[in-house]
């Protein structure tokens, strides 16, 4: 067993928002550059993503570099999500498939850093993801066993990605029971962190009615925001923190460098608020 830390401990969760997540990068930098590494984390859908690769001992900046190299080669991305696609284009004309739908365990060995376990076991923080049973309607919480397939369940967002099945349960994106996992820390560290990108309150305004996606994620995010301030009442944490990144859709990943860059005040404040509540206590 390894020593204890040394003074107040931090527990953090990172919440689901597609493309949005990708300002979680700038809050696990802002904990390496504090020097404080968290004692517990929680994550759901992106944040699932993210909470594995550090959970498994990448640094933020490993992180960082693997995310930006990924998205930035266009078409090997693009490459990566004709791999994972779950049917043919022949199906769409069938009851069998969905052409448009990405395997999500495929999506996730693609998609991961190499690094990152295969077990729940091999990290070196402990971790719970967050998934949800379609047919019980109600969360699925991992802390053991497979890593990647409880990702994968995690981040299955309906109509995009296929569920995945683990023994006799179906399970879709986590966000759609647990947008933002801060029950999952509650009660482990003495300061308690969550990094909501849900986009709550920021969502831009246009032009007529939205198209199908917008309308499609706007519905989810709307949704998510409601699930977390009801979270709230009960688990609220020390620091919540909500990157400014509203303007950005659920599948914008090919701005990843202005989502990272409008992350940086967010990160900047969670550096502040942090080193102060470490600093009181």
């Amino acid at each position: 067993m390894g020593a204890a830390p040394a003074g107040p401990t931090v527990a953090l969760a990172l919440g689901g928002g597609g493309a949005r997540g990708l300002a979680h990068v700038a809050m696990l930098e802002a904990f390496d550059e504090l020097g404080v590494r968290p004692v517990a984390l929680a994550g759901t859908s992106m944040g699932a993503i993210f909470a594995a690769a550090y959970a498994s001992g990448l640094s933020a900046a490993e992180i960082r570099e693997h995310t930006l190299a990924l998205l930035a080669d266009r078409r090997g991305l693009r490459g990566k999500l004709l791999a994972a696609r779950s049917g043919r284009f022949a199906d769409l004309f069938s009851h069998m498939g969905n052409p448009v739908m990405v395997d999500a365990e495929a999506l996730c060995d693609a998609f991961l850093p190499e690094a990152v376990a295969q077990d729940f076991a091999r990290c070196t923080i402990p971790l719970t993801v967050v998934a949800t049973d379609f047919h019980a309607r109600r969360e699925k919480v991992f802390t053991a066993g497979p890593l990647r397939r409880a990702v994968a369940a995690s981040m299955a967002i309906p109509g995009l990605v296929r569920p995945v099945t683990i023994g006799s349960d179906v399970l879709i994106d986590g966000a759609t029971t647990n947008p933002l996992p801060i029950d999952h820390i509650a009660g482990k560290a003495d300061i308690l962190v969550g990094i909501d990108v849900t986009g709550a309150g920021s969502s831009p305004r246009s032009e007529g009615p939205p198209g199908a996606w917008a309308a499609l994620f706007g519905a989810l995010q709307i949704m998510q925001a409601a699930i977390i301030e009801e979270k709230m009442l009960r688990h609220r944490p020390d620091i919540l923190i909500r990157p400014n990144v509203g303007a950005f859709g659920g599948l914008d990943f090919a701005l990843s460098s202005a989502i990272f860059r409008l992350a940086r005040p967010a990160k900047d404040e969670l550096k502040r608020r942090l080193a102060a509540l470490l600093e009181r206590r």
